[in-house]
């Protein structure tokens, strides 16, 4: 009694800050939300930790080992190294039904980093930073498993907690390799979350897509002398692009095509006998990608002929679209309600216009509203998350939080500043007790987890879920392999 009192005099005084104060009639989902403000000021320096550290996919040592020290601190029971990945872990509490998971996510964006000034300004020119808020996310999530695990101890809950320390979705989709290694098989719900320009209930899908890389082959010659007896792999990569460009004009419009060019020669003098770029399809379904997907394939091939030269195309990964649960998004949805708004100073809202001018977008400051719970769209744009290919393998409730103003630019500088500062911080202190709150509900009710998960059945159907993921290890180390000698 003595521990609950305490945590909701912490609690009174922490929400004073970010508005009015609200006592739930749920004594368990006071508690967490107690619980995530007596963290606070540990999750903001956690948060803010991995946001300086700013680590690429498949490199965020330091970041995973911050989230992971952070959990033993706390009394779980962690797993370092997890599906051959160095960066992944599972930080578990409890025993038995239900198993609840929850995300957390710590990678950053190449190129974004950025002070925590509202006008770009690198800490360090060309150095990574979080364009997309991860160092909130993995922060966020790990508040809420700690809330859920007091409660667990404290004998007020049964079951167990599962936080997963997922690392490079920016890239290779690490969740892919935790699936093919069984660490979702036996959970009940998973939690998920992102930070974002607003606060919703997430019941919109995303876009499947597929990455690949093809090579040119060729032979080198001096570009001047006897160029003619140069096969010219840059060619081959010039033809390809071009034959993407023009197919554009021929795809659905909810279908999206990029490629970055990582390799055409290195000297103005020699014929480039090797090229490379890095493809990426998407689509609203995993289908419609895939016709797609083996077209673009095919161009390759006649490119190389076109250039004579030879090509070879290696499978990175690829990742299934959402499949939504209303269910649990309308659950979510009325723990949002309760908690209402997120309240901003002043200066934050000055710091949100400057955001806003810097980036071209009218100067409205920071979106605050619970929005209704949205219907679900048969083909929602947007961007893509190896969360898709959990939702196959389990029912997954999603939530945004406001973490930046509205209209800013993601993956940019702007999202990056906002993510280290007290915007930023607001958002996740949120997302940690919406999460915590609607685990609450699922630990509480049985029925509600049953139904969850018959929804998830419902949509899944007959569909047997395969990773687009080739055999071997994942491709840690990638982006040494300067020409493709290691089959990922």
């Amino acid at each position: 009694m003595k521990t609950l009192i305490r945590l909701f005099f912490l609690f009174a005084v922490f929400t004073s800050v970010y508005g009015e104060i609200q006592v739930h009639e749920n004594a368990r989902k006071q508690s967490v939300i107690a619980s995530v403000d007596s963290q606070l000021d540990q999750l903001i320096e956690l948060s803010d930790r991995i946001w300086a550290y700013g680590e690429l996919a498949f490199q965020e040592t330091k970041s995973s080992e911050a989230l992971a020290a952070y959990a033993e601190a706390n009394g779980f029971d962690v797993k370092r190294g997890v599906a051959e990945i160095p960066t992944a872990f599972t930080a578990e509490y409890g025993s038995g039904k239900p198993i609840i998971g929850i995300m957390g996510e710590f990678d950053a964006l190449p190129g974004l980093s950025q002070k925590t000034v509202p006008h770009k300004d690198p800490v360090h020119p060309g150095g990574a930073g979080h364009g997309c808020g991860h160092n909130l996310f993995g922060a966020a999530s790990l508040g809420a498993a700690v809330s859920i695990k007091e409660l667990i101890k404290a004998g007020e809950l049964k079951g167990t907690i599962r936080y997963y320390g997922a690392p490079a979705e920016e890239k290779f989709f690490g969740k892919l390799w935790m699936i093919r290694a069984g660490l979702f098989d036996d959970v009940d719900v998973v939690m998920d979350w992102h930070p974002s320009a607003k606060t919703e209930a997430s019941v919109q899908s995303s876009l499947a897509l597929v990455d690949f890389v093809v090579e040119f082959f060729g032979q080198a010659a001096h570009a001047s002398s006897d160029p003619w007896n140069g096969r010219d792999a840059s060619d081959a990569l010039e033809l390809y692009a071009a034959g993407i460009n023009y197919y554009r004009e021929h795809v659905k419009p909810t279908v999206r095509i990029h490629y970055d060019i990582q390799k055409a020669g290195e000297v103005v003098n020699v014929v480039p006998d090797y090229a490379r770029v890095w493809v990426r399809v998407r689509d609203t379904k995993r289908k419609g990608m895939e016709e797609v997907w083996r077209r673009v394939e095919k161009m390759a091939e006649g490119a190389a002929i076109m250039a004579n030269v030879e090509h070879r195309i290696r499978l990175v990964s690829g990742i299934h679209e959402i499949l939504v649960n209303r269910t649990g998004g309308a659950k979510m949805q009325a723990n949002l309600e309760f908690l209402g708004p997120i309240h901003y100073t002043e200066e934050e809202e000055a710091f949100a216009k400057k955001i806003q001018e810097a980036t071209g977008k009218e100067q409205v400051g920071m979106e605050s509203i619970i929005e209704p719970l949205e219907e679900t769209k048969e083909h929602p744009m947007g961007g893509s998350t190896d969360m898709g290919d959990v939702s196959f393998i389990a029912p997954v409730i999603r939530m945004k939080a406001t973490t930046a103003p509205k209209g800013t630019p993601w993956h940019s500088w702007a999202v990056t500043a906002c993510s280290g500062m007290s915007i930023g911080h607001k958002g996740m202190a949120y997302a940690s007790k919406a999460l915590a709150m609607t685990m609450v509900d699922l630990f509480e009710d049985p029925v509600l987890v049953e139904e969850v998960r018959k929804e998830f059945k419902t949509r899944k159907g007959d569909y047997v879920y395969e990773a687009m993921i080739p055999d071997g290890p994942p491709p840690i180390g990638m982006e040494a392999d300067d020409h493709g000698e290691h089959e990922h």
